[in-house]
Order: structure tokens, then sequence, then C-alpha cells
């Protein structure tokens, strides 16, 4: 992964745990927010972790 990837995904997770905050704190803590939270991350992350960490054949890109 290049500097450039790694700063964007840095941002991107600022971004997203920024949102949880927000949301934990306009809502309160519940099994609801838990489950939405648990929810959006596996929407946000993984594809990423596919496209820059695994190649798809369960094994790690160089």
């Amino acid at each position: 992964m290049t500097g450039y990837t790694i700063f964007r995904l840095v941002c991107l997770t600022a971004l997203w745990l920024i949102l949880c905050y927000l949301m934990i704190a306009g809502r309160g803590f519940t099994a609801w927010t838990l489950f939405i939270i648990v929810v959006s991350g596996g929407v946000v992350f993984i594809p990423l972790y596919k496209k820059y960490i695994n190649d798809g054949n369960g094994k790690r890109k160089k």
C-alpha cells in the first residue's frame, strides 16, 4: 500500500469514528445502535479489506 492509500484509510476511519460518536451521543447506547455501528463498520471496511489487504484467494497482497 502506498502512503496515499494509508492516508485515505485513516481519514475514512476517523470519519466513521466521529459519526459513530455522534450517533451514540444523540441516541444513547442501546443494542440497536450497537447493531447499526457493527453493520456500518462491515459495510465500510470489509470491501476495503478485500481490495487493499486480501487478494480474494485468501492470500495477502504484498
